[in-house]
């Protein structure tokens, strides 16, 4: 039954792929359907002038609908950018977020290995070997750990 329903559109098939997938991407969130509808309606456009000829074979149509998917991919990547730069770059890095700020050791630094509290969160320290109560510096931040320094 399907295979006759797409026998009697001919070519128009892909149309109707084409603008089927472009009203999913109306509803459905993202950007990927709008290229593999297009590329369905270059195949349609294909098909219009090359439906007669022998080699236009079904699997034909479907490898070239194939092809013109993954290059509408692609080119539509490229002319959408990758976003560009965040004005938030730090968002989701919370301890990179602390970097520069200063504090007071909850807990000592022993063999180069402390606690300090920032905020509500208590967090791993390395650095010099300093008493609890000291104040110290956020240096830099390596795998969730903090330097700090004297401040």
């Amino acid at each position: 039954m399907l295979a006759s329903v797409f026998s009697e559109l001919g070519p128009w098939n892909w149309f109707v792929i084409g603008f089927a997938l472009l009203a999913l991407e109306i509803v459905v969130p993202g950007v990927f359907l709008l290229w593999i509808g297009i590329a369905a309606l270059v195949t349609g456009a294909f098909s219009l002038l090359l439906w007669d000829w022998s080699i236009w074979i079904w699997q034909v149509q479907v490898l070239v609908f194939l092809v013109l998917s993954l290059v509408s991919a692609f080119a539509g990547k490229r002319v959408m950018g990758s976003g560009g730069e965040s004005d938030l770059p730090l968002l989701n890095r919370r301890a990179d977020q602390l970097v520069g700020r200063t504090a007071t050791l909850s807990e000592p630094i022993v063999n180069g290995w402390g606690r300090v509290r920032i905020d509500d969160t208590v967090w791993k320290v390395s650095g010099p070997d300093l008493p609890a109560g000291a104040t110290v510096r956020v240096a830099s931040v390596k795998n969730g750990d903090l330097t700090v320094v004297s401040a």
